[in-house]
């Protein structure tokens, strides 16, 4: 398990468009997430013990701020031809099991997981409603093995948002395993 941290992309850029398809092949795009009054954009997978550890956690999250107009959509971006766990059918059993409220989409190109320079999953990615970059990186400070799991840094990140008492420019890399490129 070799930890990777997240590039930690510019605050406010513009959110990357993309539409991809979920595991059940349904098309989601950015412009889905027009009216949502911020879109966290999580790129994760099935396999990953970073992952492992918070997914229940994160459902929490969407499921607490999705009423609140906090949008969430989750990408797969591994090779799946190196990695067929995180193939459509491991992408279903793990929103299934997780209860998984979202998109979870599959970017079998990768392209989209390098427009975003995402590096690891989980990579997380906090954007306003006109699509800026107001937040990316951890979920909160805990890891497989270290403590447990409460979204902190990202629940932050997503009250502050809604509140409108600007977001932290001080923000700590997500860290978890490297997204599997395409070789």
């Amino acid at each position: 398990m070799a930890a990777t941290q997240s590039t930690m992309l510019e605050l406010g850029t513009a959110a990357p468009d993309f539409r991809l398809p979920s595991f059940d092949g349904k098309v989601t795009a950015l412009d889905d997430f027009r009216d949502a009054r911020g879109l966290v954009v999580a790129f994760i997978c099935s396999h990953c013990p970073f992952v492992k550890h918070i997914r229940d956690e994160f459902a929490r999250f969407a499921r607490d701020y999705q009423p609140k107009g906090i949008a969430v959509v989750a990408i797969n971006s591994n090779d799946i031809q190196a990695y067929p766990a995180d193939g459509p059918a491991g992408m279903s059993a793990e929103a299934s099991s997780a209860g998984y409220t979202f998109p979870y989409l599959l970017d079998e190109t990768q392209a989209v997981a390098k427009a975003y320079r995402a590096a690891c999953t989980p990579d997380l990615f906090l954007f306003d409603a006109q699509r800026k970059l107001v937040y990316r990186g951890q979920f909160d400070d805990s890891r497989p093995g270290k403590g447990s799991p409460t979204g902190a840094d990202l629940r932050a990140a997503s009250d502050a948002l809604l509140n409108g008492t600007g977001v932290p420019k001080d923000q700590k890399p997500s860290i978890g395993c490297n997204i599997k490129w395409k070789k």
